[in-house]
């Protein structure tokens, strides 16, 4: 088996976000997002995510407006059909996302 490492970053900055699927089955799927300075569309997802942010500073807003800030180190749980968007990612240094998803 070969050993991967999540700080391992491909060349930056990204012109999108980089997105690698770690593990996945039917059920459950494991991915590390790369992001610098992106932002996303809004999210209503049917599965739920478990969110761990281990490098840089991002916020989520939420459809009601209201903000969740993130440093390295913070995990969030998003339930599904909690619609929300990536609203800031640092670039310097750049996010490096662990996300869990699962039906």
């Amino acid at each position: 088996m070969k050993a991967e490492n999540l700080f391992h970053l491909p060349r930056l900055p990204l012109s999108e976000e980089l997105v690698t699927i770690l593990v996945e089955n039917e059920t459950v799927w494991i991915e590390r997002i790369i992001s610098t300075g992106q932002v996303t569309n809004w999210y209503d997802q049917d599965e739920n995510e478990f969110v761990s942010l281990l490098q840089g500073e991002a916020e989520i807003t939420w459809a009601d407006g209201s903000t969740t800030k993130l440093i390295a180190g913070d995990t969030l749980l998003i339930p599904q059909h909690k619609r929300h968007q990536v609203s800031y990612t640092s670039s310097n240094p750049p996010c490096i996302w662990l996300c869990v998803f699962w039906k």
